[in-house]
């Protein structure tokens, strides 16, 4: 009998990705979602690349009675897969309370039903924001790092959350738990049959690259060419949405085989390398062949001025590693853009 996974966001933009390499793994999928920023579609393309449909309930996991009702419906679950959040540092300083009401409220839920349903392991989505701005010299910032004062709120929701988790796991909960911080996730599925749609103007900065490049965008805004970077625009680690999804399933196997050594276990997920603003949209057109008109404006309010990580953990211990080149996800995420034109979608 294979191990059932429930995938809280599952229809988002990591979750589709995670969604496809857990089922290529041999797991069976169950999603949860309120499509607040995602298409009930997806499942249509997961279930085109890996020939599974996964089962989806249409579900706000801050509804608590709905995720029970499902739980009990589909049990016996194995694991969580806990995706389900806002994730706009920009929206989250002008909606500070959508932010902490959506996303804790739904990682309580997810953590009650965990211990209730007896589960083995909890998988948390968590991110490289925790760490703050790092103190000069810090990159590549490792596990050890210190957690910074949250630079938005969006940022404390996941300290927040990191915290509840830890408390609960000391308070004696029969589960463990694997804390995976992202840093920047891009990219689409190589079949450009999933992939980044955000809900109206995107927040994230390559879905703003496709579709300027595709003409729906005038231009795109670069927050700042004035910070201490070497050329002034700041500075990220980009990591594949399909290299961080196989991170998900070599996480959720160290639980279900019982190979975890502490209640609660973290783990930086990246390549390990920064690349800036302005070196992403040089890249971009290298891989694409197509230059994305930009400007200069002023910084953005919580955006933080270099951050790259570390990821000898992940490397090491879960056996996993960043593996697609940057021109490769860069050229993947253009594919799925003219995908979605082709689609009428836009």
């Amino acid at each position: 009998m294979k191990n059932k996974i429930v995938l809280t966001g599952g229809c988002g933009f990591i979750g589709s990705h995670t969604c496809v390499e857990l089922q290529n793994a041999g797991y069976d999928v169950v999603i949860f979602d309120n499509l607040s920023n995602s298409e009930a579609a997806v499942v249509e393309g997961i279930e085109k690349i890996t020939g599974t449909r996964p089962i989806f309930y249409q579900i706000d996991c801050t509804d608590k009675a709905a995720v029970y009702q499902a739980f009990q419906k589909e049990g016996p679950i194995a694991g969580v897969i806990h995706f389900a959040a806002s994730k706009a540092v920009g929206e989250s300083v002008v909606k500070p309370l959508l932010y902490y009401r959506n996303n804790l409220t739904s990682l309580m839920n997810m953590l009650e039903a965990a211990n209730d349903f007896h589960l083995k392991g909890f998988v948390f989505s968590s991110s490289c924001t925790v760490y703050g701005e790092p103190d000069e010299g810090r990159n590549p910032v490792d596990e050890t790092a210190p957690i910074k004062p949250a630079m938005s709120p969006y940022g404390n929701t996941k300290q927040i959350a990191e915290e509840i988790i830890r408390d609960i796991e000391n308070a004696g909960v029969d589960f463990k738990t694997i804390i995976l911080r992202y840093f920047n996730p891009i990219g689409a599925h190589p079949t450009a049959e999933i992939g980044e749609l955000p809900r109206g103007v995107p927040q994230n900065l390559l879905p703003y690259i496709c579709q300027t490049a595709m003409g729906i965008r005038k231009e795109l805004s670069v927050f700042g060419d004035d910070y201490n970077t070497p050329d002034g625009s700041c500075i990220r680690d980009y990591i594949d949405v399909c290299d961080l999804a196989k991170a998900h399933v070599c996480a959720l196997n160290r639980m279900v085989e019982g190979k975890s050594q502490d209640k609660v276990e973290y783990f930086n997920l990246g390549t390990g390398s920064g690349v800036s603003v302005l070196e992403l949209i040089n890249t971009f057109k290298e891989a694409t062949g197509i230059a994305v008109p930009y400007k200069i404006v002023g910084r953005r309010a919580g955006d933080i001025e270099k951050i790259w990580g570390c990821v000898d953990k992940a490397n090491n211990v879960l056996g996993w590693k960043a593996q697609v080149p940057l021109k490769e996800t860069l050229a993947n995420a253009w594919r799925w853009q003219e995908n979605l034109r082709k689609k009428g979608v836009m």
